[in-house]
């Protein structure tokens, strides 16, 4: 199997500033590879540019522009332009399948921020100088950058990347292993139901608060996005030292936000794997939950439309983003993965509507967001633990349906 690690980096400030230069060639010949399939589709010929055509030019460009395109690794180029080229597969694929397509769009400076060694050796080496105390990754055109290692590296190292968020520097790295040890067998099978009033809550009657971390902090986002507002919108180089400062405010709060939220989604899924053999959850369509509610024209008044419940929506949409379903479950199926768990996901329709003693269903026995009651056997309880018990009937029907 293969797993992630991230660990920050300590560059010194001339590799800082090498590290910055990087990212910035690599976002321009990401942008130079766009245009460059643009205007040949825009040609009358609608000539088609792909990646080989593209990837054979790399040397010819790093011969005309050595000062920049010359300094960096041949491969973590190949590694850009392949990105662009997913970028171009994807947005076929979304036409293909009649969803709303997204052309691939140039990238600012700002909006660029990793760069990919596809492999370990070539342009990168992890650990690099195994004879120093401090761990150490050599990248081509920067050097060895010191790195805070907090954990051990399990594996064979396959790709090496850099990424960039905010003013601080890191590296991922993914390694091949082979299968960890399972986790010893518990016997406990449990359903949850994901939500906003409760983070969680499982179909044996417990419930995990919902911290609400985004929320926590909007006062200060608010201040920080009110004062970065202020500033002309300008190139990261044309910054004023204050201009800065205010983009790195937002950036920090932004950052605590999203490590809040990784901590306590790590945290929680750990506590599930360790103590369940078997996990069931609703298979949500996040994406189409916290989509905007579209408009509803006034067919009595041309141009004008009826209330359509956006501003409501609006605040629902923003609690279901701070609560991070989407992350949560990711990290869940992936530490069951390594424990030797099982995870299902569930049809969530009527999960929280169907009476869990009689098998009854209906939109009335649920008479508030809270309140289990069941219109014809009587039978009371939480709607949220209603909901995580069929979760974890209809997980196991599954699971006994298609052994593995």
């Amino acid at each position: 199997m293969i797993r992630a690690y991230k660990f920050l980096m300590r560059p010194t400030v001339r590799q800082a500033q090498a590290l910055g230069e990087m990212l910035r060639d690599h976002c321009s010949l990401y942008n130079g590879a766009l245009q460059e399939r643009r205007d040949a589709w825009r040609h009358p010929s609608k000539t088609s540019v792909k990646y080989g055509m593209q990837s054979a030019q790399l040397k010819e460009i790093r011969a005309f522009d050595p000062e920049r395109q010359g300094r960096w690794s041949f491969s973590s180029q190949q590694a850009t332009l392949r990105r662009l080229d997913k970028a171009f597969a994807a947005f076929f694929r979304r036409v293909k399948s009649g969803d709303t397509p997204g052309y691939p769009r140039f990238r600012g400076v700002n909006w660029f921020d990793t760069v990919e060694f596809p492999k370990d050796g070539d342009g990168c080496r992890w650990d690099s100088t195994p004879h120093d105390p401090v761990t150490r990754v050599r990248l081509q055109g920067v050097g060895h950058v010191k790195v805070n290692q907090h954990r051990a590296v399990a594996g064979k190292v396959k790709t090496i990347s850099v990424r960039r968020e905010g003013r601080k520097w890191f590296v991922v790295l993914t390694a091949e292993q082979a299968q960890p040890q399972t986790l010893p067998a518990t016997g406990s099978v449990v359903g949850i139901d994901l939500g906003i009033a409760s983070f969680l809550a499982d179909s044996g009657g417990a419930f995990v608060p919902n911290p609400r971390h985004g929320r926590q902090a909007a006062a200060k986002l608010e201040a920080a996005q009110q004062a970065l507002s202020r500033f002309p919108r300008v190139r990261r180089d044309k910054r004023t030292r204050n201009h800065q400062r205010a983009v790195d405010k937002v950036a920090v709060l932004h950052g605590k936000v999203r490590r809040q939220r990784l901590d306590h989604a790590h945290k929680t899924a750990l506590g599930l794997v360790r103590e369940h053999d078997f996990i069931a959850h609703e298979d949500l369509k996040i994406r189409n939950m916290s989509k905007a509610p579209a408009p509803k024209p006034d067919p009595e008044q041309a141009g004008a439309f009826l209330p359509n419940g956006a501003a409501a929506k609006a605040g629902l949409n923003k609690s279901i983003s701070d609560a991070g379903w989407g992350v949560f479950l990711t990290i869940l199926h992936a530490k069951a993965e390594s424990a030797g768990r099982e995870v299902i996901a569930v049809d969530p329709r009527n999960t929280s509507r169907e009476c869990p003693e009689c098998g009854h269903t209906a939109k009335g026995n649920r008479p508030t967001q809270k309140k289990f009651h069941c219109v014809v056997c009587g039978h009371t309880a939480h709607a949220d633990t209603v909901g995580a018990t069929n979760v974890l009937r209809a997980g196991l029907v599954r699971r006994d349906a298609n052994p593995a």
